[in-house]
């Protein structure tokens, strides 16, 4: 059995602030994108991790076997699973790769065993494997709250296109969130991008992109401002980091810019991918 794993982007993201228990508060906007991993799983006698990629484990350290474990300790089955893994969406990318795979595994596992479980259920399964699980798990546009389990989905259908484009290097989450300064960065308005998605109010949208952890990655990997600065001067309407890198986007409503862009960044060898968001147009 198969599921699509999606990727998202942080539209805005702000960070509140940081928490008692060492974690940072985030208000955020985030929305699934049509870019995605494939991964297929079936009952097997012991559960087994292939993939077409050999940097990353195959062991208990991967985001699909941690979903798996906490999955059978709350529902107490026995069974295991062998996974195929086609993996597309980059590493420390800012993009959620991991997560849109271990979301994707809950997913199957409800399936495969034809679990009833409640999405509440759900959801707090997904945050015990990582804070963007639950909002993947989901895949609807949402604002964003806590650590990443409060979410407030909404509707929208925007009518722009969206080019991702990503440095050589990627962005540690873990080193992004260990600079950044939730008194002095930035703190953009999520509201007022919600609002502006909800009305196709694409000159709002625009005006509402913003990232609290821009900074924080750009000292970390200088070349994501040049990626920045490129697509700015390729004419795209609004350019943002997603996450915490290193994923720079681009968002326009003319299609000759982005694919324009989209050649002359492929010919510098950057990864390149061309999207929108899910259920847009």
């Amino acid at each position: 059995m198969k599921e699509r794993a999606y990727a998202k982007i942080n539209l805005c993201l702000d960070v509140a602030g940081k928490r008692d228990d060492g974690y940072h508060e985030l208000k955020m906007i985030m929305v699934p994108i049509d870019f995605y991993d494939v991964l297929e799983m079936n009952i097997s006698r012991e559960t087994t991790l292939s993939l077409n990629r050999s940097y990353l484990p195959v062991n208990e350290k991967n985001t699909i076997i941690k979903a798996i474990r906490v999955m059978q300790e709350y529902f107490g089955f026995k069974e295991e699973f062998e996974c195929i893994l086609q993996k597309h969406i980059p590493t420390r990318a800012g993009l959620a790769g991991g997560s849109a795979d271990a979301a994707a595994a809950i997913r199957l596992i409800c399936r495969l065993l034809q679990l009833s479980a409640t999405e509440e259920e759900l959801i707090m399964l997904a945050k015990k494997v990582g804070a963007d699980v639950p909002f993947c798990l989901m895949n609807r546009p949402s604002l964003v709250q806590g650590i990443g389990e409060v979410l407030t989905p909404f509707v929208c259908h925007p009518d722009f296109e969206i080019l991702l484009v990503k440095p050589r290097r990627g962005v540690s989450t873990k080193d992004a969130f260990a600079i950044v300064d939730a008194q002095e960065n930035e703190h953009p308005d999520c509201q007022k991008m919600m609002r502006a998605l909800i009305e196709n109010d694409y000159d709002g949208v625009v005006a509402s992109l913003g990232n609290s952890l821009e900074e924080a990655a750009m000292s970390l990997v200088k070349e994501i401002r040049t990626v920045k600065t490129r697509l700015k001067e390729e004419g795209f309407d609004g350019v943002l980091m997603s996450g915490s890198g290193s994923t720079v986007f681009g968002i326009t409503r003319n299609r000759e810019i982005l694919e324009r862009a989209m050649e002359k960044l492929k010919e510098e060898h950057y990864f390149v991918r061309r999207t929108r968001i899910l259920g847009g147009y």
